[in-house]
């Protein structure tokens, strides 16, 4: 049987990976994004893996779009065995710093866009007594570093509903996996918004650093799928880090800190603070 495999944020990166490793399978895939150019490079390329699919704009912010595609999808497939809700966005900033927008802007798309995804989908599958989602999260959401609070909020969420919907479906046949990547070779930092030119050095720094890429991504959230794991966390890295914060607490803490005064030694709003008193001084 063709598995119907809903993805958003197709067009590129983590998305498109998956796409492709749906493909293999033979399924059949809805390409949802807002880029239509990527969206037919992708569905061009699952073809070619051995996939067929199809393109839809989707703003997944928008609740109206979700309801449209929903009436496609019944049309089209009547059912549908996996979404994947993958569309996100990135940011990085102090708290103080940056815009208020930007924070609305990453709550809507990371948070939002997935929790209506799921909403929109959960009574087609409860219906068909089966069904699965895949949200993507990110070790963001397991370890909340300093300096990315917006992001880091809207990825724990995204841990948090999908631990939620885990359990709370499972009655229904539909499972439920938050995908917890850490740094990974994408584009992800092409759109990000923040305030600090040094954060664009470091997130470029650890993509390129990163021992896995997409590819090696999406075949862990294939894995997870089937074994119905309700929080993949790929990495081998991202797996050390979270069992030092769990079972180690004492050395997540003075790591997380000696973090926080690394960052501290480069605010700009503490120089600026520290040159106003200078010159008050010398006056």
């Amino acid at each position: 049987m063709t598995q119907k495999v809903l993805i958003t944020g197709a067009a590129s990166g983590l998305g498109r990976a998956l796409a492709l490793r749906f493909a293999t399978t033979g399924a059949d895939i809805c390409i949802a994004d807002i880029n239509e150019e990527g969206s037919q490079e992708t569905l061009a390329l699952v073809e070619k893996a051995g996939g067929q699919g199809w393109v839809v704009d989707l703003d997944v912010r928008s609740e109206q779009q979700w309801q449209t595609l929903l009436g496609e999808v019944e049309q089209r497939w009547q059912g549908i065995d996996v979404v994947i809700n993958n569309a996100g966005v990135a940011t990085g900033d102090r708290i103080e710093a940056g815009e208020w927008s930007w924070w609305e802007w990453v709550i809507d798309i990371n948070l939002k866009g997935v929790a209506l995804g799921c909403r929109t989908f959960t009574p087609m599958m409860k219906q068909q007594g089966r069904g699965y989602f895949i949200n993507v999260a990110s070790l963001a959401g397991l370890m909340k570093a300093p300096s990315m609070g917006s992001y880091n909020v809207t990825k724990a969420a995204v841990v948090a509903l999908s631990e939620t919907l885990h359990f709370e479906l499972a009655p229904y046949g539909i499972g439920t996996t938050a995908l917890c990547p850490g740094f990974f070779r994408t584009n992800l930092d092409k759109g990000m918004k923040t305030s600090d030119p040094q954060m664009y050095k470091f997130v470029d720094k650890v993509f390129e650093a990163s021992a896995l890429d997409a590819d090696d991504i999406a075949e862990a959230a294939y894995r997870a799928m089937q074994n119905n794991q309700m929080i993949c966390n790929p990495h081998p890295a991202g797996r050390r880090a979270y069992f030092v914060k769990k079972y180690l607490p004492w050395l997540y803490r003075a790591q997380m800190k000696k973090f926080a005064q690394s960052l501290k030694a480069r605010d700009p709003n503490l120089k600026t603070q520290f040159q106003q008193q200078g010159e008050a001084g010398a006056k």
